[in-house]
């Protein structure tokens, strides 16, 4: 099912609609239309991105999970260690 389309107006600096043609024209998009959709799918993820990362800063900075992030590891570390020696003979 083709998605749901809205025609809508930007107003764009020249320039950047110049660099926009000329990366359409070399291939890189099929369209202005098809450009400009790609560039805020990617915008619009590199904020998503950028909340998460954002959620788990304070992490870094939480003595309680360190020391919890640091039992696990430890806990696990044989088990890694298991699993590598057996990829290694496969």
């Amino acid at each position: 099912m083709k998605p749901l389309t809205v025609r809508t107006t930007l107003t764009l600096p020249s320039e950047l609609l110049k660099d926009t043609d000329l990366a359409v024209s070399q291939g890189k998009a099929k369209s202005r239309n098809d450009f400009v959709a790609q560039a805020l799918r990617h915008e619009l993820a590199a904020l998503r991105r950028a909340e998460i990362d954002a959620a788990f800063a304070p992490m870094a900075d939480d003595a309680e999970y360190q020391a919890e992030a640091l039992q696990i590891e430890a806990e696990l570390a044989t088990a890694s260690w298991e699993a590598l020696q057996l990829e290694e003979t496969v």
